[in-house]
């Protein structure tokens, strides 16, 4: 069975991280999902940290580093991602987004993808839909429904951010795990799965007529 490749992207910019702390765990949930199955997987850590003088090099240079052109590579070979960022300004850091606009627009194209960010307060939650899931469904990646934010106060307090944890690395776990050739709990294969019937009020099953729908002009004209 082939081994898959989980890549973490950390944006955190303190040592110690909360950022890169959370990505830990987040991938710690995946593989022990995983591995519960018999799946083989390795994780690699990308620091933007290390990357930072690299990374304005290369926007403005044109031309990568070493470790850029290698941190960029591990991306693109990567058969899942969680990508992390802290919260500043209501969004993500400008490293964390620097370095995605070095990729092709088609390097993520299907990547199962885990979005999480922290942050000070958890008024800075809704930066997973505002910034960050916005930015990754413009990369075509494979997008799990949970996203992950941490607010300072939620390590170390009950159990809610591990659920939070568990309940997106599981979504991501079953994703990997289908594209290994296992089951796919409770998900259909998204490329190849048949499209759902019409609502029969709208194509006319069950013996009801087709709905007609008045076109907006006809509306805006009375």
């Amino acid at each position: 069975m082939r081994k898959a490749t989980l890549v973490v992207v950390t944006a955190g910019l303190s040592e110690p991280s909360s950022t890169a702390l959370l990505g830990e765990r987040i991938a710690d949930s995946v593989l022990a999902r995983l591995r519960s199955e018999a799946h083989e997987v390795e994780v690699e850590t990308v620091s933007l940290r290390s990357l930072a003088h690299g990374i304005a090099d290369y926007m403005t240079m044109g031309f990568p580093s070493g470790e850029v052109g290698r941190a960029l590579d591990t991306v693109r070979s990567a058969d899942a991602l969680i990508a992390v960022t802290p919260t500043f300004k209501a969004g993500y850091t400008g490293l964390f987004k620097s370095f995605w606009d070095l990729t092709d627009d088609d390097d993520l194209v299907g990547v199962p993808t885990i979005v999480a960010a922290t942050g000070g307060t958890a008024r800075h939650s809704l930066v997973i839909e505002s910034s960050l899931r916005p930015l990754f469904a413009y990369l075509h990646a494979d997008v799990v429904p949970t996203g992950v934010f941490a607010a300072t106060d939620d390590f170390g307090a009950d159990d809610s951010l591990q659920h939070r944890i568990d309940r997106a690395g599981a979504e991501l776990a079953d994703r990997i795990a289908w594209k290994l050739g296992g089951e796919h709990p409770g998900e259909s294969d998204p490329v190849t799965a048949e499209p759902e019937p019409a609502s029969p009020s709208l194509a006319g099953g069950n013996g009801l007529p087709p709905l007609k729908v008045t076109p907006f002009e006809d509306l805006l004209n009375g």
